[in-house]
C-alpha cells in the first residue's frame, strides 16, 4: 500500500473502532468494546506506517 492509502485506511479503522467501542459501551458488551479498541489501535498503526513511508520517500527524494 502507498502512504496515502495507509493513512486513509488507518483513519477509517480508527473511526470504526471508536464506533464499536461506543456501541459496546452503550450495550454493555465488553467483547465489542475490546474489538473496537483493537481496531482503533490497528488504525493508529496504519496511519503511523503511512507517515513513516512519507518520511522515507522525502529522504530518498532529497538524495
Amino acid at each position: 500500500m502507498g502512504s496515502t492509502t495507509d493513512k486513509i485506511a488507518g483513519k477509517a479503522n480508527e473511526i470504526a473502532g471508536k464506533a464499536k467501542q461506543a456501541a459496546g459501551k452503550a450495550t454493555d458488551d465488553p467483547a465489542l468494546r475490546g474489538k473496537g479498541a483493537a481496531q482503533e489501535a490497528k488504525g493508529k498503526a496504519q496511519v503511523a506506517t503511512g507517515k513513516v513511508k512519507d518520511k522515507l520517500k522525502d529522504a530518498v527524494d532529497r538524495l
